[in-house]
């Protein structure tokens, strides 16, 4: 069963222990969460966030003045891990530190971009903004599991977006601010990837393209990254792995194919065979 939340206000209430997690260990979040092959959808997700112009502006353009984005998205990482696998007295203070410094990140797009007009205010703690940022965080971790762990039926599926909204409860977003079912979340993400919010503006072509595809990376790990970006490119959404402009050879269903055809042989044939140390991140095996 998924973790159920009562709601006091704008925050999030949950009966028991402090020390308790506010997920239990047959929550789907931690069953997906807890596979390191997951960890794949961070940069797949954050390319869809950069999609944005008013989303992109509040986070890493934001940020990019302020520190080093890879501290920022460590950070962002670390804080999800302490949500999900820690006590709810830890969840409750780091959702906390983040819903103040959304508060203080506000600003005016410095070009249009879209539909959105040069001028145009943002601010991180937008709902609309949450919702996007929640929305691409579940669907890619729904995409890699379902790619390289194993199926997610409609049930788990469900179960699943149940566990983020209890997330996106801590990040500030009211219970009428989401979608209340799976199939409602279906909707949002057609509605949004059909749209006229998204557009990839100049700057997430170049800089978000920048900070994903090309970390800082020691030249023997370079085949891992050039693999990671491969899976990352083919399973981003049609339309906006158009908006960036990646090269089209080899085609979408090639690309595709080969995917998938990698993700049969580490789904049937190799993780499996690993032991839990390993196939597990460590913040889940603490937890266990």
């Amino acid at each position: 069963m998924a973790a159920q939340v009562v709601s006091v206000n704008s925050t999030v209430r949950m009966p028991g222990s402090s020390s308790a997690s506010y997920f239990d260990n047959e929550s789907m979040i931690l069953r997906v969460q807890r596979e390191r092959a997951v960890a794949l959808a961070g940069p797949r997700a954050l390319l869809m966030q950069a999609a944005h112009p008013l989303a992109v502006s509040g986070l890493l353009a934001h940020s990019e003045a302020l520190e080093d984005p890879y501290v920022r998205l460590a950070r962002t990482a670390e804080v999800l891990s302490v949500i999900t696998f820690g006590s709810r007295s830890d969840a409750d203070r780091v959702a906390r530190r983040v819903r103040a410094m959304h508060r203080r990140v506000k600003g005016r797009l410095p070009e249009t971009v879209g539909r959105h007009p040069a001028g145009t205010p943002y601010r991180a703690d937008d709902p609309a903004l949450l919702m996007w940022i929640l929305y691409t965080l579940v669907d890619s971790s729904a995409v890699l599991y379902r790619t390289y762990v194993g199926d997610l039926n409609r049930t788990q599926h469900e179960a699943l977006w149940r566990d983020y909204r209890v997330l996106g409860r801590l990040f500030g977003l009211r219970e009428t601010e989401m979608p209340g079912s799976l199939v409602d979340l279906e909707d949002y993400g057609r509605a949004m990837l059909s749209g006229d919010e998204l557009a990839v503006g100049d700057w997430a072509r170049r800089r978000a393209r920048e900070i994903v595809l090309e970390p800082p990376v020691p030249n023997l790990a370079r085949p891992l990254l050039e693999t990671v970006n491969f899976i990352t490119i083919a399973l981003l959404p049609d339309r906006l792995r158009r908006e960036y402009g990646f090269a089209a050879l080899p085609p979408a269903p090639v690309r595709r194919a080969l995917v998938s055809a990698g993700a049969v042989y580490i789904r049937r044939g190799f993780l499996p065979l690993l032991p839990a140390q390993v196939r597990h991140v460590p913040a889940a095996r603490r937890a266990a």
